[in-house]
């Protein structure tokens, strides 16, 4: 019997948000950035104004949590512009994704506040 995996859905983690689709912004990942998977947790380079996956260990910037991708898309060779949610939101946290340097639940915790300062709420 052949097993199926299927991915994760664009959008699938957000419960809420703003009136008018308001909690979205057209963004930039930087190329290099991967693969990405909608419901990424995103941190924002500060020299370049684009993102990437939100590292513990970066010191670009992108080390604090500020968007989260709603589509998912591959940013290996090129940036890709994609729609994020930024702001006034209420998302799932049990489908998240995160970078794999976030892997303790302080991390975690840690990404949530952050993504709390910009109005997204992890439930």
């Amino acid at each position: 019997m052949t097993v199926l995996i299927e991915g994760r859905h664009p959008g699938e983690f957000l419960m809420t948000e703003a009136n008018g689709q308001r909690s979205r912004e057209n963004i930039t990942i930087a190329s290099g950035a991967g693969i990405i998977a909608p419901g990424t947790v995103l941190g924002k380079i500060t020299a370049s104004g684009k993102y990437v996956t939100s590292a513990v260990g970066a010191t670009d910037g992108s080390q604090m949590a500020v968007a989260i991708a709603l589509y998912g898309c591959d940013a290996t060779a090129s940036d890709v512009a994609v729609a994020a949610i930024t702001r006034d939101a209420e998302v799932n946290g049990k489908v998240l994704t995160y970078h794999p340097d976030r892997d303790q639940a302080a991390e975690k915790a840690a990404a949530q506040a952050d993504l709390a300062v910009v109005g997204i709420v992890v439930r």
